[in-house]
């Protein structure tokens, strides 16, 4: 049984966690979600609704098992739909931390590409990226130049995945790297809801001298399946003014500067 987890949860947390465990067992029953996470069976049991609404899991008697082709990666298309205003907000703050002749990481998220537009008039540009739609914005940006790492096509993202070809980035000074999540939270920092993306992102993240988050109010306090940056990792998050409050400050406790737009 998996050991008690202590402590309070947000909602949309709580509710990834048992998305973890599904992803890790195959199935899980009410009463132990219950005991694992301290709360009542009838708030386990709104929980595994919630989750079958979305089809991510399938309803079984006292319990549920994942969804054989549960949706748990939105295609970048449809995240280039949502929260399209603090998207524009935050890929503006982001960009222009950026300078002529800099070397930069921008992960595969709709927030980076969000960034991507702005900087294609820089000079002397290197931007590293496994991202084919970030690629795609910079084939007419004569000042900047596209490195790419090796892997197999992930369509539901237009990305790169794989632990391919990324040594060879070694050779290069990288100033920041930005890195859109699925999640953030104190103890398991960002997070992704695919393992394969995670994997890349994992090594991009320990090239960079800063690593800045870059995500807006939703994700906060939500988990993914796999962490690929801690807390102590991060120098800075750009996220929207509708974050929530207590868990901002308790980031910028930690000595990371957040920055509302």
């Amino acid at each position: 049984m998996t050991p008690a987890i202590t402590g309070e949860f947000f909602l949309e947390e709580r509710r990834q966690r048992i998305l973890q465990q599904l992803h890790r067992r195959g199935r899980v029953s009410v009463a132990e979600l219950s005991q694992s996470f301290g709360v009542s069976e009838v708030t386990i049991r709104t929980d595994l609704q919630a989750l079958a609404a979305r089809n991510l899991v399938v309803r079984t008697h006292g319990g549920a098992m994942r969804a054989p082709e549960a949706p748990l990666i939105p295609s970048l298309a449809t995240r280039r739909q949502q929260q399209v205003a603090e998207k524009q907000r935050i890929g503006q703050k982001a960009a222009a931390l950026v300078a002529d002749g800099d070397a930069v990481i921008l992960d595969s998220s709709s927030t980076t590409l969000a960034i991507a537009q702005r900087l294609r008039t820089r000079r002397d540009l290197t931007v590293i990226t496994n991202s084919l739609a970030i690629a795609q914005e910079f084939l007419d940006a004569a000042g900047v130049t596209v490195v790419m790492p090796g892997g197999s096509l992930r369509r539901e993202t237009a990305s790169l995945v794989g632990g391919d070809g990324v040594e060879f980035l070694h050779k290069y000074n990288v100033q920041k790297g930005f890195f859109g999540a699925h999640g953030l939270t104190l103890a398991e920092g960002l997070t992704d809801v695919s393992p394969l993306e995670a994997e890349v992102k994992r090594p991009l993240v320990a090239l960079c001298r800063e690593v800045i988050a870059v995500l807006d109010a939703t994700k906060w306090g939500r988990l993914g399946l796999a962490s690929f940056a801690g807390l102590d990792q991060v120098v800075r998050v750009i996220t929207d003014d509708q974050a929530p409050g207590p868990l901002v400050e308790e980031v910028r406790a930690r000595g990371i500067d957040v920055v509302l737009v």
